[in-house]
């Protein structure tokens, strides 16, 4: 899952888990009935035959027990995944742009063999530990499948394009995203660990290459001057609202900090996953949708993580504790710079993409695995990305100047993301 799986910090960084689970309320067996959840979803998905909303469900059962350890690793195996679904199945017919091109067309190849064949593929080999589940998932799904040429020849276009779109990432950059260590410096507002994390996450991660853009045409400008009126204002904001026994703070916004704290990638695939199916799209648009979703997503983290440690902007609990020794946020922050807030980055990249393809004006309702039990229930994707970056500033976490700028630069990133995988001819499968 990691860039580097033996960095002490990212093993002090996963034994926290249990603390931020007490802080964010997350009961073990809530957890658990939520990934059960989860696992319903994906069985219903199959018995209405489209396979690549079944797959994605399947991979956020595999990503879930990593929830809070590492959603750049999350978003990067997402974006892999339904990268190389998508170029399966237009290997079989080709409707829409190849994320690798080159590939083998297969047009008698079976689609759903096909895709169950990519997503084990991708899935064994980036989520190792979870071999057990996607060997049971898969083979549940060829076991549906009717055995011949057609079965045979879709396993080996998933495996193909799977093979393709693991080596033109295999050198992306992410398995030399944890170095050069980060190494704080002691003038005002420079970035200094925040309890109880003693390191900095991957401050190359921003080397990464991306899934879909030009890093160039997405950049910020920076946060606000310490000695700006306007860094004063949010300064005093964030000290108030953002406080773990703040009296401001309401019941919603308290609510709304605990639901969106969840990983990006898991609560906006779950999203995704929810209105793809409110849309009845086949599983061509789907592939390209989720394939656009998470390359959006994954570019988001890219594009903030580069601008995070070149700015290296402290976070505040440490601005704030500069006169208040005592204050601590009402959520445990995490361990990487403030500027910009790539959970803002990545919910608004999401976001704009699914504005571009579906409008913003669908109703639905969504769930998480930090605040299980609780549905939220939205007409459009503005509103849900929204409460999304806000959630941050309600935690405590991050400066509503990270949060504004955040949505500029995910917003942008979406629009660019979502002109990707074109038409290649007319079709009846866009819904």
């Amino acid at each position: 899952m990691f860039a580097r799986p033996s960095t002490t910090a990212i093993r002090v960084f996963i034994s926290r888990l249990a603390r931020i689970a007490a802080i964010t309320g997350v009961a073990t067996t809530l957890v658990t009935a939520a990934l059960a959840e989860e696992t319903a979803v994906a069985r219903t998905d199959q018995n209405r035959g489209n396979a690549v909303t079944h797959w994605n469900a399947i991979a956020l059962d595999a990503f879930a027990p990593t929830q809070g350890t590492n959603p750049l690793t999350q978003s990067r195996a997402l974006a892999i995944l339904h990268a190389a679904i998508h170029d399966a199945l237009n290997a079989i017919d080709r409707r829409f742009e190849s994320y690798t091109p080159g590939l083998k067309a297969a047009p008698d190849a079976s689609p759903d063999a096909a895709v169950a064949a990519a997503a084990r593929e991708v899935l064994v080999t980036l989520v190792p530990e979870q071999a057990m589940l996607i060997e049971t998932a898969y083979n549940r799904a060829l076991s549906t499948l009717p055995d011949g040429p057609a079965r045979t020849a879709g396993i080996a276009t998933g495996q193909a394009a799977a093979r393709a779109t693991l080596t033109r990432r295999q050198k992306d950059g992410n398995e030399t995203a944890a170095e050069p260590a980060y190494v704080p410096r002691p003038d005002p507002g420079e970035y200094q660990f925040t309890a109880p994390f003693t390191f900095a996450l991957l401050p190359g991660w921003g080397r990464v290459q991306p899934f879909a853009i030009d890093l160039k045409q997405h950049t910020l400008e920076g946060p606000l001057p310490l000695s700006s009126a306007q860094y004063a204002r949010d300064l005093s904001y964030l000290k108030s609202i953002g406080d773990i026994a703040s009296t401001t703070r309401t019941p919603e916004q308290s609510e709304i900090a605990r639901f969106w704290y969840e990983d990006s990638p898991l609560g906006w695939n779950r999203i995704a996953n929810t209105v793809v199916r409110q849309q009845g799209l086949d599983p061509w648009s789907t592939a390209r949708a989720f394939a656009l979703i998470n390359f959006a997503m994954a570019d988001g983290y890219i594009a903030g993580f580069e601008a995070k440690y070149r700015f290296r902007f402290w976070r505040p609990v440490t601005a704030i504790q500069q006169t208040s020794p005592s204050w601590q946020p009402f959520l445990t922050t995490p361990p990487v710079p403030d500027y910009p807030s790539t959970h803002t980055v990545v919910g608004w990249a999401a976001a704009q993409v699914m504005i571009e393809l579906f409008g913003d004006k669908m109703q639905y309702s969504a769930t998480s695995l930090t605040l299980p039990g609780v549905t939220r229930h939205f007409k459009g994707f503005s509103p849900a990305a929204q409460e999304n970056g806000m959630s941050r500033v309600y935690a405590g976490i991050h400066f509503q100047h990270a949060v504004k700028d955040g949505q500029r630069q995910g917003r942008s990133i979406g629009r660019a993301v979502a002109e990707g995988l074109a038409p290649v001819r007319s079709t009846r499968a866009s819904r």
